[in-house]
């Protein structure tokens, strides 16, 4: 069933992780008979689905940045993601994503569904994409998180200060319609990744999803949420959206 699919995909990538150990053709001595119990994976270990989107700080759509997601599912109903700045060695550990269902979105309270934002348009544009999966999966995969919700906060600007964590975290949205993102940002990921959001769009036009829920997204239609400031440091990106 499509509405499984996160959950046994997400199995299935933990399972290519691991797997037994070949022989090595040398005779086992009885000691060596002896099978020890396989540590179970860590939760370092458990972040196997890796996704690309692009964010921005709620608030301030001007300020957008490329989003590198590696996820875990706790359930059929929550997933959970550590958010870098990059996929390289060297990449610094930026925030966290919580990626919840429609069915679960429905039942929090409306001051709550203010932090949320939908997945319609990621899954829709092209603008998300999962590297390394085969078309099918996917296509699969994006079946399953088109009516899905996040709730993001970014407790390392990395694109302010790139030394240290300063400051306190920020609350951050996912664009909902064409035109908010910039075009430079998507082109330049889509050329590194080898990829087409064109493309993936046209392919993705059979997914329809169901309109978002009311309550996520709430940036539109009003001011950017964001935490009080816990420090003197100046953050510009923090300000006011003017461009809604």
């Amino acid at each position: 069933m499509i509405k499984l699919g996160f959950y046994v995909l997400g199995a299935v990538l933990l399972q290519a992780c691991g797997g037994d150990h070949t022989s090595s053709g040398v005779p086992e001595t009885r000691q060596a008979t002896t099978k020890t119990a396989q540590k179970p994976p860590t939760p370092a270990q458990q972040l196997a689905l890796y996704l690309n989107k692009f964010q921005f700080y709620n608030g301030r759509r001007a300020s957008q940045f490329e989003a590198h997601h590696y996820c875990s599912t706790l359930s059929e109903d929550l997933t959970q993601c550590a958010i870098f700045d990059g996929s390289g060695t060297n990449a610094k550990l930026m925030g966290v994503e919580y990626v919840i269902s429609e069915r679960l979105f429905k039942t929090l309270p409306d001051d709550e569904k203010k932090l949320w934002h939908s997945y319609r348009y990621n899954v829709k544009s092209g603008v998300l994409v999962a590297p390394g999966l085969s078309p099918k999966a996917e296509h699969d995969l994006m079946s399953t998180l088109v009516t899905r919700y996040g709730k993001t906060w970014q407790l390392w600007h990395t694109d302010q200060d790139s030394t240290l964590p300063f400051g306190g975290p920020a609350l951050v949205m996912d664009f909902t319609r064409d035109g908010q993102i910039d075009p430079g940002l998507l082109q330049t990921r889509d050329k590194r990744l080898n990829v087409s959001s064109v493309e993936k769009r046209q392919l993705r036009s059979d997914i329809l999803g169901r309109p978002p829920v009311s309550g996520a997204d709430a940036w539109q239609n009003g001011p950017g949420i964001q935490l009080p400031a816990l420090t003197r440091r100046n953050y510009p990106h923090l300000q006011k959206d003017t461009l809604r």
